[in-house]
């Protein structure tokens, strides 16, 4: 019986599908947990996913981050716990409800139900989680899918419940009535993490216009403002100028005065100043200099006739429509000053408010004073006004002409059809703006119209445009913890680094208060009741909290029953918490009414909580923290998630640990990049480009596609998805390892080696010592690496050890070991060496490779990987100066051998001479020590290696000035200096090289600054490369050309042995047509000819009847081979 198994291909996606059944059967995933009981722990957070979507490519990345250093610590000895989550409120799972019921937000409660309508939303959003599961599975990752947190959850509410109890109690919650990012769209408010999310800010191109408000009082004086938004002019009540910047009245082209900031004068020549008859402009006639505060007070004629008569003159608009004052106001764009409109502006509010300007606000029949712009984006119907005041302050004539228009085309529920929105068709219709600006035309107030590129914030979940719009709210109030969130920021370890410091470090810095509020259905409630006068609240921490003041309700007379009799405080088994006996949500705790402790009734504040908080609570909802698991740990050692969450979960996880605890949620991220398609462009279905996850890991398995995701680019790097890359690194990475355990269990196999047996360390030859001690620092690299979660630098060290030293030096230059003869002393040590370098590596990249790693595990162990100690680096085996020779080895064997490719010389064809002159002694000491190794690599018979003084033959090397490197260093001098540089001796050169560096003309060059060369000379190839220069003698002998004729016909016989199907120990005769070209080469090298192909004699005879034939170079041979 074989030890060690033996395939006939590599078929990866097998092999996983194979593990995974394996891995279910041992139960391995509990046992990586179980095994570690009592050990350390290390603390990982899963940021949960939404399951009402499909998972895509962009998961597989994230994840593979996640499983790859729970995996490495796993292996180093940690008991890692990690729970997965599902995130199952807030507007995705709403907005794909209602796109799936063909509702709007407006028509809950009306066509469906809210109990119906969050029943709904309750099965959509785990609509995807079999897919969720599947994918998880599919790829290898490691998490706890049974006992998952889900943020619907009874017990998960409870517990934020008790954190926004414990801020209340602080003083972090309070209710303010503010200007604030609001989605018409989406029907709520959005917090400003939220429109901060990667791409919620576009270049948009809209109608803009600059205004002329007339000034009252004069027969014809204008004041210009310009705006971006031509729909918030109706409700325009103030113009606000900047107090120190300089005005100017001027005389326009039609008699006018018109008032602007000089600095803008420019902006406006076409539109304020006449030209010649040579076309040029006439510099505008001043009539009169301002300071800003000079134009405070001046009363202008409203814009629109908005208001009727009796309007203008109540609810304080007798003080309105005049200048105002304003820091914020600059003389970058527009006219210097600012049209304010406070009821769609935080910063127009402000300065109104500070003057006493009233906002234009409409009495609603069902929700009191709002902005003329209603909760979906268009202005108020007049059906949906207060009559009695639409008809004492409105001036009909002109509002029912625009009553009912959205604001902007994105709001029209005619561009959105099965819950699509079609841009194309909303960017060509007309819209409100043009409207506007078409009557303030007709009758002189529109100076001038354009349209305009800038910047404008968008609904992270919706796509379409915001507004700033007034509202009453719930806001936390981080601001208070700003600092102490700083400072904690700085002892968190961020890959990268820059993503700590910047994007979310920057975020910290200018933190606004978290608005807290959301007007929608499906989502945590907000647990305070309030009186109607507001004066008397109670905040709600928990289930027990809340069913003593129900108690008091119903004793008070406002309830009549208990809404939950069945459920039992204090027990928090998993039935006790189920829907069917209590359920926190929409619309049961909003029927519950309590008593305030002066005998008013309470009720509840109909907002929820931004979803953001419920997966920021995470480290505490997850395990029913305080009510149960109050031992748990709640920092996590380890996050993950892409860079969109860095101002989302991230942000959210830091300022609620923050506030609560005063400590770090997590004390190391990784923020990763976007996947991008291969072209570097986003990945959608709409563009075709977007990669199936489940067709990537069907195709190549899971270990390649991991791999590639890993070590193509750094993972906070944005990662282009190339399909062929993938298939690249399962051939040139997964193929070559499979290839060199393949090698090893046919051989071991053959002799029956025993890895039981041991070795003498006495026998190991000195190609064994390096390739462990390399071994030994690669542990030690990919240790570091991972410890400082850097997976990257740690998976191209595996690849590189793999390829390029294991298989392409260790493995190529020892296979002779293997092959024949008996099981001595190096025979086996060179089986130990191999095995060693095997099982390592497998345990390396088994945070990567879980599939692949622990394939080639079991085979050489009989164990798995997984549950296998993490290598300890040997550093009494780590032998740098034995490193450095053998790395000096491979670059002179890539050196001869590329001269080699020059001269189109075969490498099976034997040349004389190499002679390498050293700079340093150290340097001529370590190819000393590998000079037969690069003798017998690069088939030459003899190689000098000398100090460069003392070499025979006298290389000329030439040295030029790199221009665009040294030219941005001296500037003017580069001429001289170039001219001294090409007049350096072959001394100079030689000890620019020995020293890095060498002063010329003040100047202190260096490597970089300069290209060094060597010429070649009669009948010698010469190159350099770093420190090393050689020399290859291409002249051939008579004597050389016969052995290497000898070599190809080895080369030769060996293939045909295998095409025969020969054994590889079988011996063999050979028959061989006695051509000339080959009868010298048979006759001198007979003896190697035989030695090399296993052969007992060799016979040259006519060609006619032997059985093959041989294709040589530039002619063909017949031969016979038979077994001996």
């Amino acid at each position: 019986m074989k030890r060690f198994n033996e395939y006939k291909r590599l078929d990866l996606p097998e092999l996983s599908k194979e593990l995974l059944a394996q891995w279910e059967k041992e139960n391995l995933f509990q046992q990586s947990i179980t095994t570690r009981e009592g050990h350390p722990q290390f603390l990982f957070f899963e940021g949960p996913p939404s399951a009402n979507g499909m998972p895509g490519i962009h998961h597989v990345m994230a994840r593979t981050i996640k499983d790859t250093f729970c995996r490495f610590k796993t292996m180093q000895g940690y008991q890692v716990h990690r729970k997965a989550g599902w995130d199952t409120h807030g507007l995705p799972v709403e907005l794909g409800v209602e796109k799936m019921l063909g509702i709007t937000k407006e028509d809950i409660g009306k066509k469906i139900s809210v109990d119906a309508y969050n029943a709904a939303c309750r099965q959509e959003v785990m609509k995807y989680t079999a897919e969720w599961t599947a994918l998880t599975k599919q790829m290898g990752y490691w998490v706890d899918l049974d006992n998952p947190y889900i943020t619907y959850d009874n017990k998960f509410i409870e517990t934020l419940w008790w954190l926004l109890k414990e801020l209340y109690k602080k003083g972090y919650l309070y209710k303010g009535y503010t200007i604030q990012p609001y989605s018409p769209a989406a029907g709520t408010g959005l917090s400003s993490h939220e429109l901060n999310q990667p791409g919620c800010y576009r270049d948009v191109k809209d109608l803009t216009c600059t205004a002329r408000f007339k000034v009252k009082g004069a027969e014809n004086k204008y004041i210009i403002a310009w705006t971006t938004t031509p729909w918030t002019l109706p409700s325009n009540t103030a113009l606000c100028v900047g107090p120190k910047i300089d005005y100017v009245e001027i005389k326009g082209k039609e008699g006018e005065t018109i008032i602007l900031a000089e600095a803008r004068l420019d902006a406006y020549k076409k539109e304020l100043c006449a030209q010649d008859e040579d076309g040029n402009w006439v510099e505008p006639q001043i009539v009169a200099r301002y300071k800003g505060t000079d134009l405070v007070g001046m009363a202008y004629e409203p814009l629109f006739p908005v208001l009727s008569e009796q309007g203008q003159q109540t609810n304080g608009f007798e003080n309105a429509y005049r200048v105002i004052p304003g820091d914020y106001v600059t003389t970058e764009d527009g006219t210097g000053i600012v049209h304010i409109a406070p009821t769609f502006g935080a910063d127009d509010k402000k300065v109104a408010d500070a003057a006493s300007i009233p906002g234009m606000y409409m009495h609603t029949k069902n929700h009191g004073l709002r902005p003329m712009v209603d909760f979906t984006g268009k202005y108020w119907a007049v059906e949906d006004l207060d009559e009695a005041w639409y008809a004492a302050n409105m001036n009909d004539e002109w509002y029912n002409r625009y009553a009912g228009r959205y604001v902007k085309n994105a709001f029209d529920p005619q561009f959105t059809a099965d819950g699509r929105y079609d841009e194309a068709a909303a960017s060509k219709a007309e819209t409100l703006d043009l409207h506007l600006c078409l009557e303030m035309k007709a009758d002189g107030r529109l100076l001038k119209s354009e349209k305009h590129v800038h910047n404008y914030p968008h609904c992270w979940r919706t796509d379409k445009p915001v507004l700033y719009y007034p509202l009453d709210s719930w806001f936390i109030r981080s601001t208070q913890a700003r600092e102490e969130m700083i400072a904690l920021n700085k002892t968190i370890n961020w890959q990268p680094e820059s993503t700590g410091t910047g994007r979310f470090g920057k975020w910290l810095e200018n933190l606004n208060d978290w608005n807290l509020s959301r007007s929608r259905y499906w989502g945590t409630p907000l647990p305070i009741w309030r009186t109607e006068d507001g004066k008397e609240e109670i905040c709600i921490g928990s289930i027990a909290e809340l069913f003593a003041e129900i108690d008091k309700s119903i004793a008070a007379g406002f309830m009549t029953t208990h809404p939950w009799p069945k459920h039992k405080v204090g027990d928090y088994s998993k039935e006790n918490y189920d829907p069917s006996i209590i359920d926190l949500h929409r619309p049961y705790v909003d029927n519950i009414v309590l008593v305030s402790p002066s005998g008013q009734p309470m009720k509840r504040e109909l907002d929820l909580i931004d979803v953001w908080f419920d997966s920021g609570a995470m480290p505490y909802a997850q395990n029913h923290y305080p009510f149960e698991n109050t031992h748990l740990p709640r920092t996590a050692d380890f996050i993950s998630e892409g860079v969109d969450q860095t101002r989302g979960w991230f942000f959210t996880l830091h300022a609620i640990h923050t506030m609560i605890e005063g400590n770090v949620a997590y004390k190391n991220v990784i923020s990763n990049g976007l996947v991008l398609d291969k072209n570097g462009n986003k990945m959608s279905k709409r563009l075709g480009n977007a990669v199936d996850p489940f067709g990537a890991l069907d195709k190549y398995g899971a270990d390649p596609v991991r791999w590639y995701m890993l070590t193509n680019s750094s993972p906070w790097e944005n990662l282009k998805f190339d399909p062929e890359g993938v298939d690249e690194i399962r051939r040139k990475f997964f193929g070559t390892l499979y290839n060199t355990y393949g090698f090893f269990a046919l051989y071991a196999n053959v002799d029956g080696w025993n890895p039981e047996q041991g070795i003498n360390n006495q026998s190991l030859q000195e190609i064994d010592n390096w390739v462990l001690s390399k071994l030994n620092s690669l542990v030690k690299e990919v240790t570091e690496a991972y410890e400082t979660y850097e997976p990257t630098k740690a998976g191209r060290a595996i690849s590189d050890f793999v390829q390029d030293d294991l298989s392409n030096w260790y493995v190529r230059l020892n296979r002779k070991r293997f092959w024949g003869g008996e099981m001595d002393d190096d025979k086996q040590a060179a089986y130990y060496t191999l095995y060693t370098c095997l099982k390592t590596v497998a345990q390396l990249m088994a945070p990567n490779a879980p599939f692949f790693a622990d394939r080639i595990y079991r085979d050489l162990t009989g164990e798995t990987v997984h549950l296998s100690q993490w290598p300890v680096v040997n550093e009494a085996q780590i032998d740098s100066t034995l490193e450095r020779a053998m790395f000096l080895a491979q670059q002179a064997t890539s050196m001869i051998l590329s001269l080699r490719k020059r001269a189109e010389k075969n490498v099976r064809q034997p040349l004389q001479k190499a002679v390498i002159p050293t700079p340093d002694a150290e340097t001529n000491e370590a190819l000393l020590q590998v000079a037969e190794l690069i003798k017998s690599e690069v088939n030459i018979k003899e190689l000098v290696i000398v100090p460069a003084e003392q070499s025979e033959i006298q290389l000329v090397k030439k040295i030029k000035p790199q221009f665009k490197v040294l030219g941005k260093k001296v500037g003017g001098m580069m001429k001289q200096l170039a001219a001294a540089i090409a007049q350096m001796s072959q001394e100079d050169i030689s000890a620019f090289e020995t020293n890095g560096s060498f002063e010329l003309c003040g100047y202190s060059l260096t490597a970089e600054d300069v290209e060094i060369i060597t010429e070649d000379m009669p009948g010698w190839l010469v190159s350099n490369n770093g420190i090393l220069t050689i020399a290859l003698d291409i002249e051939l002998t008579d004597a050389l050309i016969e052995e290497g004729i000898a070599r190809e016909l080895v080369n030769r016989i060996q293939n045909l042995r295998k095409q025969s199907g020969f054994e590889i120990t079988d011996r063999i005769t050979i028959v061989l047509e006695d051509a000339e070209q080959i009868h010298d080469a048979v006759l001198h090298c007979g003896e190697y000819i035989q030695s090399q192909v296993l052969a007992t004699s060799i016979t040259l005879a006519d060609g006619q009847n032997l059985e093959h034939e041989l294709e040589m170079d530039g002619y063909n041979l017949h031969i016979t081979i038979q077994k001996a």
